[in-house]
């Protein structure tokens, strides 16, 4: 984990909306710093420099915070990741770009990976339903492509997409202790070849 988060500018009024994002600004950096359970809302009302009834006037527990921060995360890895599935028709570039949005998301400054793919609460039935649902449509997406392409069946092309998604996700994850040592375009694109030279032998559907 990292060190302790910075405390944000003290604010005063403001738009319900703008303090929302204040908060879970604020919950994002305590969250990556200690996890959900080592999190607490007296220090994310401390970080936001806010009192913990203006805390709670927005989010009614930690839990309810933590959902509320997981869930915008996804949305935006989710549009990542569909932005580069749609970026080209030409399934080797759509293969390379996929897998730099994964590297990219994972080498971000704010760590929201952690959040994603590090979780203490993987347990949770309700997160790990939105953890699932994540997972199951970005490999859906890729299962589309592959049986558009190659004609095989829904249940096989899904397979190879959870494949391609667990590549990307572990090997980025893997990268990070290696960011020094190979930069991060060489490193997504050498896992992309790898992913294409398995893909690419399928035989194109005509």
């Amino acid at each position: 984990m990292t060190s302790s988060p910075a405390r944000m500018p003290r604010t005063r009024r403001m738009p319900r909306e703008a303090r929302r994002k204040q908060l879970l600004l604020a919950a994002h950096q305590v969250f990556v710093a200690h996890g959900y359970h080592g999190a607490a809302m007296d220090e994310i009302a401390e970080v936001a420099e806010v009192s913990k009834p203006v805390l709670y006037q927005h989010f009614p527990g930690k839990r309810e915070l933590y959902i509320a921060l997981l869930d915008v995360h996804l949305e935006e890895f989710t549009g990542l990741l569909q932005a580069a599935i749609n970026s080209t028709s030409k399934n080797k570039q759509r293969v390379t770009a996929t897998i730099r949005a994964y590297y990219e998301f994972i080498s971000r400054d704010s760590q929201a990976f952690r959040l994603i793919f590090e979780s203490d609460l993987m347990n949770d039935p309700e997160i790990g339903a939105r953890l699932e649902e994540f997972n199951s449509t970005f490999a859906s997406s890729i299962a589309g492509v592959i049986a558009d392409d190659t004609g095989l069946g829904r249940a096989q092309s899904l397979l190879l997409g959870r494949a391609m998604a667990g590549m990307a996700q572990v090997s980025a994850r893997y990268w990070l202790d290696l960011s020094d040592e190979v930069p991060m375009e060489e490193a997504s694109e050498l896992v992309a070849r790898l992913a294409w030279r398995g893909i690419g032998r399928f035989p194109m559907e005509s």
